[in-house]
């Protein structure tokens, strides 16, 4: 079986100058999400951006059909236990159906120190008939109003 490789692997390290900010959290760093050597596992983190986008959505009663087209995160700096962590979500220029997404994790303790950066490409989907649909016009709204 022959395996197809992509290249242009994304690690971004900063925002892009169209990246609006939509929304903040913080949440407290959970005792089980740390690994064996008692640092944030990186599995976690994308559960700390997906707590942040559906706080998002619900903040806006948009509901959560959608699906990730991708997600990736570039490691900065580690956590450890205990740690409040503050999440950031900004958007980028909306199409239809999906929307480039940013997030950006810190540390309470030293909030102007980025510890993670992420990016992702949201896409709303209709689940029942398996395709894409346009962004909901709440969502909508609220991109045109933060920018």
């Amino acid at each position: 079986m022959k395996q197809e490789r992509e290249s242009g692997a994304t690690y971004i390290r900063k925002l892009p100058a169209d990246a609006r900010l939509l929304h903040r959290a913080e949440y407290v760093m959970r005792w089980g999400d740390m690994d064996a050597f008692g640092h944030l596992n990186n599995a976690a983190y994308f559960t700390y951006f997906e707590q942040a986008r559906v706080d998002w959505l619900h903040s806006l009663d948009a509901g959560h059909a959608l699906v990730l087209a991708n997600i990736s995160c570039t490691f900065l700096k580690a956590l450890k236990y205990p740690a409040t962590l503050q999440v950031r979500l900004y958007a980028g220029r909306p199409g239809r159906s999906s929307l480039p997404s940013y997030y950006e994790l810190h540390d309470s303790r030293a909030p102007d120190q980025l510890c993670a950066i992420a990016h992702g490409t949201i896409v709303w989907f209709d689940h029942a008939a398996g395709h894409s649909t346009d962004i909901p016009e709440v969502v909508r709204k609220r991109l045109d109003d933060s920018g």
